[in-house]
């Protein structure tokens, strides 16, 4: 229970940093400040959560990374369903907690749905969303896997090597999805939005489900391959 509340924990503060500084500095990449701003928060919230709860459920805060470790043998499949449970109401209950302060407040939301990902960076094709999520998370869950190997030697930087590929993907993927590579992050805001009455992220939220879980799976195929030989070549 206690990975559970930690992967609670470290999902609601990734969604309730990242996505919070995005609405209130804007991500459009026609104004850099807030386009890296916000990147660095999603990355950073990465470093300070595997210190902080890495001990415990291994940080993964994100239904992709979670499907990736079962894929490479690093967790149950029991696990692996507590593990996306409590993120997707980590993410849920960080966009409600947003969405609470911005309405008392009244501040303005300067993405227009709390932080919610979209396709209007690639002009509403379906495809294109589908690609970037999926080869941004495909490099993700791939340095995460081999930072974290039992073979790697990065010791206590494995955290810092993790939150720094995030903002990465994050520099080249807010302006065209918003960067999800995280299901949990894409669902919490696109429900709360739903429930504000803003239905469109809702529609789409697919996209952010399926394209960082190919994307994963691919990643997991790719490193068990590129580690097996490797391995062969050690012997």
């Amino acid at each position: 229970m206690k990975k559970y509340i930690a992967e609670f924990i470290g999902t609601f503060t990734l969604v309730f940093i990242g996505c919070g500084t995005a609405m209130l500095v804007g991500c459009d990449a026609s104004y850099g400040c807030g386009y890296l701003l916000t990147a660095l928060a999603f990355g950073l919230t990465i470093v300070g959560m595997a210190y902080c709860v890495g001990n415990i459920s291994g940080c993964h805060i994100n239904p992709a990374v979670s499907l990736g470790v079962l894929m490479s043998g690093g967790m149950k499949a029991a696990d692996f369903c507590g593990y996306v449970i409590a993120q997707c109401l980590g993410a849920l209950a960080g966009s409600g907690l947003l969405a609470l302060i911005f309405n008392m407040g009244g501040l303005i939301d300067m993405t227009g749905g709390y932080g919610t990902n979209g396709l209007a960076g690639v002009n509403g094709s379906v495809v294109a969303g589908l690609l970037v999520e999926c080869v941004l998370t495909f490099i993700f869950v791939l340095t995460i896997l081999g930072v974290t190997s039992k073979k790697a030697n990065h010791g206590s930087f494995a955290g810092v090597v993790i939150g720094f590929t995030l903002v990465l993907v994050h520099i080249l993927g807010i302006g065209l999805t918003g960067t999800s590579v995280n299901p949990a992050r894409s669902i919490g805001p696109a429900i709360v939005a739903a429930i504000s009455g803003n239905s469109d992220p809702i529609k789409v939220v697919w996209v952010f489900i399926v394209g960082p879980l190919v994307g994963a799976a691919i990643a997991a195929l790719v490193y068990k391959f590129l580690e097996s030989g490797n391995a062969e070549k050690a012997e």
